[in-house]
């Protein structure tokens, strides 16, 4: 079971994915913005095994989130979500911290998929 951080500011996306990887029985917490998550992630000294954030957000967008994330815990892997395709842009130059970038909308099967080869892709590295 893997420890999974969500950060999306939209409540419905947030339970949505939650569900969804739950199947797989990772151990899931969330968070309402990039502000918050990182606030999550400080408290628990980074021990996720996944960090999966919306990129667009208020007060701490997902890039800025990942950033930090990766700067002060860089052993912990980052999936990006986004539904604009010029967020996805602005995610193709962070190749070095961020596993992959999955695009909205996504079925569950998707975003299960895309958590599991994050996840593999961590222990092989």
């Amino acid at each position: 079971m893997s420890r999974i951080l969500i950060a999306d500011d939209e409540e419905s996306m947030r339970l949505l994915v939650g569900r969804a990887i739950a199947m797989d029985g990772h151990d899931i917490t969330t968070a309402e913005d990039g502000s918050e998550a990182l606030e999550i992630l400080v408290e628990n000294d980074g021990r996720f095994d996944l960090l999966l954030t919306d990129i667009k957000m208020p007060i701490m967008d997902g890039i800025a989130l990942a950033l930090a994330a990766a700067r002060d815990f860089p052993e912990l892997t980052i999936l990006l979500m986004t539904g604009y395709a010029d967020q996805r842009e602005r995610a193709s130059g962070l190749d070095a911290i961020v596993h992959d970038v999955v695009t909205k909308p996504f079925s569950v099967a998707d975003i299960r998929t895309a958590v599991a080869d994050a996840l593999a892709a961590k222990k092989t590295s």
